[in-house]
């Protein structure tokens, strides 16, 4: 199971490289068309859109594998052992409520998104805003995953400690320092 969830994260990221990809040469296309050709692609436009939308919505699952969103994890970090353990369930619980409502407020929407239609390139637009299925279902997912660990108190070494934003280099999951 850990390695078909490696390859899968694996696979993500690369998506997000190609999307990313994808946008600088749209973007960097049109403006020397339109620079040199006084033209430009307008489905360019348009697709360029659709992918910094997929680009931000699939980076978002990507980062809560790795422990990367943001956090204000200052009153966390000088709690102890309980008082992060508290936080930590409450805090998951708040954002399994959050994609919950997310997932819903999709759902809601999926009508209307699939009779409209993007205007230049005719894409359904339930392919660009039903990516918040894939989003609200990825991260409640893991918040399902590490409630169950938690409450089963079965959480991983230091994973408790990566909550409160403390770095551990020998964690593959923690990259927040990483960056810095």
């Amino acid at each position: 199971m850990v390695v078909i969830e490696k390859w899968f994260f694996k696979g993500l990221e690369t998506l997000l490289v190609m999307l990313l990809a994808g946008m600088v040469v749209m973007v960097f296309g049109n403006v020397m068309l339109r620079w040199f050709a006084d033209s430009g692609l307008t489905f360019s436009e348009e697709m360029s859109r659709f992918f910094f939308v997929w680009l931000t919505f699939i980076g978002a699952v990507v980062v809560m594998r790795e422990n990367a969103h943001l956090g204000v994890d200052a009153l966390v970090r000088v709690l102890g052992p309980r008082g992060r353990f508290v936080c930590m369930i409450a805090s998951d619980l708040i954002v399994l409520g959050c994609c919950i409502l997310f997932f819903w407020g999709t759902w809601k929407q999926a009508p209307l998104n699939y009779t409209n239609l993007a205007p230049v390139t005719g894409i359904n637009m339930l392919w660009v805003f039903g990516v918040g299925f894939f989003t609200s279902i990825g991260i409640g997912l893991m918040v399902l995953s590490r409630l169950f660990r938690a409450l089963t108190l079965n959480l991983r070494p230091g994973e408790l400690d990566a909550f409160a934003g403390i770095i551990n280099e020998d964690d593959p999951h923690s990259v927040r320092g990483k960056i810095e």
